[in-house]
């Protein structure tokens, strides 16, 4: 009976060693050196021997993702919609700052559950979760078409928290020093609030930079916006947020999706600065993203300056994201197109 090829991208060193059984384990260190160095072929590896490129070819594959569609925003934001083995699409994002850095947000799963309102992603229900072979092909599909990139943030669909084992072998894979060799200081990531997942992620590491989506400090509000609230609380977020900072030594962001009049008013700044109050913690400030069929608009200038303006007053650390993207439907919460011909 016919072996499936081994997908090699996502495994470690001492991993494709085993699953190949190579006779050296140095052979399996140079395959996964040739990986992260971004080649796109067994026939790239020109150190290998042939038998083993041949090897390599019978038993083994590298990518098992396609590149169905790249869009490319006036602003150098580029957005892949990316085909999985079994048809479900998924969109990658190349960020670039004013400083020329380059930022993969990257997708941990195929949807989302968390149902968030103003988030286009939350409108397509979950499909499944990623393997870690997924959504290091994304950053890999990323660097071939950009270079070298900066750092990783798993911002783009899904919420990683519900993946954390995949998001674990990621991080594994791409910082191990024989590959990619990625700090882990250049990463990031974004959760909507589960607070079991910030305990876990506090506990047993890896230590990343934690970004919340708060949006809002009004709990019944949030309840609205983000269903997740329900089952974890905002007291109880506090709380893990608290302790995450305090076990780590991470300073946690307080991501906030703008909208007009739902979010920026007076009452809504009190809330954050209450909310922010002894904690370790920076605000960033997203003004909402336009997505078709959502009931939302976008903040006024005029909201956001005075939104701003209060928390910097009352001693909260405050930036506004600078909006990329989004021509291209790659800004925040617009990851979900369906119909690749739209």
């Amino acid at each position: 009976m016919d072996t499936k090829p081994v997908s090699l991208i996502g495994y470690l060193p001492e991993e494709i060693y085993s699953e190949l059984a190579l006779d050296k384990p140095f052979r399996a260190r140079q395959i996964f050196k040739w990986i992260y160095a971004g080649v796109q072929s067994f026939s790239e590896m020109t150190d290998l021997s042939k038998d083993l490129r041949a090897l390599l070819e019978q038993k083994a594959v590298l990518y098992t993702t396609k590149i169905k569609q790249k869009l490319q925003d006036p602003d150098g934001t580029i957005k892949l919609q990316i085909e999985l083995s079994d048809g479900i699409f998924i969109e990658t994002v190349l960020l670039v700052d004013a400083e020329e850095r380059k930022t993969a947000c990257v997708s941990c799963q195929a949807g989302c559950a968390m149902a968030c309102k103003f988030c286009k992603t939350g409108t397509l229900g979950f499909s499944r979760n990623l393997t870690a072979g997924e959504i290091i092909e994304q950053f890999l599909h990323l660097e071939h078409i950009a270079g070298k990139l900066d750092n990783i943030v798993f911002m783009g669909m899904g919420e990683p928290m519900l993946n954390l084992d995949s998001i674990r072998k990621t991080i594994a894979v791409l910082s191990d020093k024989a590959g990619r060799n990625l700090s882990k200081r250049r990463i990031t990531l974004s959760t909507s609030g589960i607070i079991k997942g910030i305990y876990d992620l506090a506990d047993n590491g890896p230590a990343l930079r934690l970004a919340v989506s708060l949006t809002t400090a009004d709990e019944k509000l949030r309840c609205e916006l983000m269903p997740v609230t329900n089952a974890n609380p905002l007291p109880e977020l506090r709380k893990a947020i608290q302790y995450y900072t305090e076990k780590t030594g991470i300073r946690c962001t307080l991501e906030a999706a703008l909208m007009h009049n739902t979010n920026t008013g007076e009452n809504s700044a009190k809330q954050f600065i209450e909310f922010a109050k002894g904690l370790n913690v920076h605000y960033n400030l997203v003004p909402w993203n336009k997505v078709e069929n959502l009931p939302f608009t976008e903040p006024t200038s005029a909201e956001v300056k005075k939104l701003v303006n209060i928390l910097e007053h009352n001693g909260i650390s405050t930036t506004i994201r600078t909006k990329r993207g989004g021509k291209i439907g790659g800004a925040c919460g617009q990851l979900g197109k369906v119909d690749l011909n739209d």
